[in-house]
């Protein structure tokens, strides 16, 4: 008697279900916060007495406010400079560490190191660092014959602070995208250019750039919108300081719903971050071609 090879029927959609977890987690920890930010940033609410219904006033103060163009400035200058300084150094340092090389494991987890620790303690530390009776800044500015050891009392100097801290804290997570990334390349690309007399660099440039723009991608769009959204350091290191040499964004929707306990404005200016980050990360995708792309090992 011959056996029925056809399955048995299903009884449900058991994926539905699983993802049910998932999709709740997601509405009450991002949809609900993100709703009730977008509703106080048409009130006045001092976060103590009841919300008050104001319009658009909160969003026409965003035009009007001087200190929020500045903080734009700073944050648009901050994103370019973390872009121009990470994206080099952490694809340099992936696609080594995706090499052969001789205690190559070692080294990049020394390099993945500050990626392990809190960017409090990390701000911490570097604050300490940067102090210009206890810490390294005087040993520093005596070396180079600088005019003020105090770096985190100059404009520049802080704003060079937050940027050196927070490419130095987040250039390990980019290597390792791009240390995956580097290690998908199919070694038969390089055998066959060494065969035709590529060298080193050559092989870099024409092989190993061209296959990793998907992963160039990836990381822009997290390292810009990481940057717009970064908050730690700046309060730590710098507090906004000197003056409001490193207020960005972040810094200032903190200064105004919990220092100036205008959670109204501060929401406005919430709602506008998110805005801005998200439709900054679209337009990168779109304008790289990202979600037309096909995968780079096709037909290997």
């Amino acid at each position: 008697m011959k056996e029925s090879t056809s399955l048995p029927p299903r009884t449900g959609r058991p994926g539905l279900a699983w993802a049910i977890p998932g999709v709740l987690f997601f509405a009450f920890f991002a949809v609900v916060p993100l709703v009730m930010v977008a509703y106080l940033s048409f009130t006045d609410w001092d976060g103590l007495s009841d919300p008050s219904w104001t319009g658009l006033d909160n969003w026409s103060r965003l035009w009007d406010d001087d200190g929020m163009r500045n903080a734009v400035w700073l944050s648009l200058l901050l994103t370019a400079l973390t872009w121009l300084i990470q994206t080099p150094i952490a694809l340099l340092l992936g696609v080594w560490s995706a090499g052969r090389q001789r205690h190559r494991a070692v080294m990049s987890a020394i390099f993945f190191l500050p990626l392990l620790a809190s960017s409090v303690a990390l701000a911490l530390l570097w604050r300490t660092l940067f102090d210009p009776n206890l810490g390294l800044a005087a040993d520093v500015a005596e070396w180079f014959d600088l005019d003020t050891a105090d770096l985190l009392g100059t404009s520049r100097g802080a704003f060079a602070a937050v940027l050196f801290v927070t490419s130095w804290q987040f250039v390990p997570l980019h290597m390792l995208i791009y240390q995956g990334g580097a290690r998908q390349i199919p070694r038969s690309l390089y055998d066959a250019a060494s065969i035709d007399g590529a060298g080193t660099v050559r092989q870099f440039f024409s092989i190993t750039l061209p296959q990793l723009r998907n992963t160039v991608v990836t990381s822009s769009v997290l390292m810009v919108v990481g940057a717009l959204t970064y908050f730690d350091t700046v309060l730590i290191l710098t507090r906004g300081g000197p003056g409001d040499a490193t207020a960005i964004v972040p810094y200032l929707m903190y200064e105004e719903g919990f220092r100036a306990f205008d959670l109204g404005y501060a929401s406005a200016i919430a709602a506008a971050l998110v805005v801005v980050a998200t439709a900054t990360s679209l337009l990168l995708v779109r304008l790289t071609g990202f979600s037309r792309m096909r995968s780079t090992r096709e037909g290997m």
